[in-house]
């Protein structure tokens, strides 16, 4: 059986790979990670602001990715989490001499100012891209937000720029009020299977439409939600929070599931159902997709 992916131009074994997290910040975890079979493994972001202020902590990021590289197999992607292009851009360069595969542009900005406009805010995503183009030449995926008044669209642009894939969705998180305390507290919440919804609509509406990889995050626990992502046409299938709460195991736990559905069906590679369901194949996506969401309405009110 063939579980073989691309990726970013790269060749996969499998889709399933270890994004971003306190698992991978470290040579211990990665290992662990190598060790569980994951696909490819994306490092713990370096923040842009850490970078401007020449913290210690980079020297150890770019001694584990060194290390990581050099172990390992399997693809290491670096991943670098911005807002704006500025003096930061030329560490990406120094991501790509210590041996990373790819870079992940993990765009993060809230437009704080009422005053600044939709076209500026996507137009400062652009530049990111743009400039880390300008220093590496390894591959560049970038993963995205929701957030756009029109995610396809912006994805196109990103698209035209350069990027060579795409990560639908970056998760934001926000500050929760301690009411005893009286402070703002940051609040990790873990995601769940129903997570996959949005990301998994996204890539149905991309996948066909765009020269680049898609890879899809969120709500990823057992191989059920990797086969959806896979239907609609994802070339790799991340995960975080399983492996935070499950341990690095449970990536062997996805990948088994998988192979297990795919051969009680008689799929002998990725290929004979990736895809299955994306909107390419729909003649009007839009009216589709409306209907889709009246008879989710109206077979809840069924039910109440």
């Amino acid at each position: 059986m063939d579980l073989s992916t691309r990726y970013l131009g790269l060749e996969l074994k499998h889709p399933i790979v270890a994004s971003a997290s306190p698992l991978t910040r470290d040579i211990d975890g990665i290992r662990k990670l190598l060790d569980a079979d994951a696909a490819a493994i994306v490092m713990a972001s370096v923040f842009a602001e850490d970078i401007v202020a020449n913290r210690s902590v980079l020297d150890e990021r770019l001694e584990t990715l060194r290390l990581a590289s050099k172990q390992s197999s399997v693809p290491i992607v670096a991943s670098l989490n911005c807002a704006r292009p500025g003096a930061w851009v030329d560490f990406a360069t120094r991501l790509q001499d210590a041996g990373a595969s790819a870079i992940e542009l993990d765009l993060y900005r809230v437009p704080s100012d009422i005053n600044e406009t939709g076209l500026s805010v996507e137009q400062s995503y652009v530049s990111v891209l743009c400039a880390v183009k300008e220093k590496v030449e390894v591959p560049i995926a970038v993963k995205l937000s929701p957030y756009f008044s029109s995610p396809g669209n912006m994805a196109k642009k990103l698209v035209e720029t350069g990027a060579d894939g795409l990560v639908l969705f970056n998760r934001f998180y926000g500050g929760d009020i301690d009411l005893d305390k009286m402070v703002i507290e940051p609040e990790y919440q873990l995601s769940t299977p129903y997570d996959i919804r949005l990301p998994m609509m996204w890539i149905s509406l991309l996948s066909g439409r765009l020269r680049a990889s898609l890879a899809a995050t969120s709500g990823v626990w057992t191989y059920k939600e990797a086969v959806k992502y896979l239907m609609v046409g994802a070339d790799a299938v991340a995960t975080t929070s399983s492996l935070l709460k499950e341990g690095p195991h449970n990536l062997g736990r996805i990948i088994d599931g998988l192979r297990a559905w795919m051969e009680g069906r008689g799929y002998d590679s990725l290929d004979a159902f990736k895809g299955r369901y994306a909107a390419a194949h729909l003649e009007f996506p839009d009216a589709f997709m409306r209907s889709h969401y009246s008879d989710i309405l109206t077979s809840e009110s069924k039910d109440q």
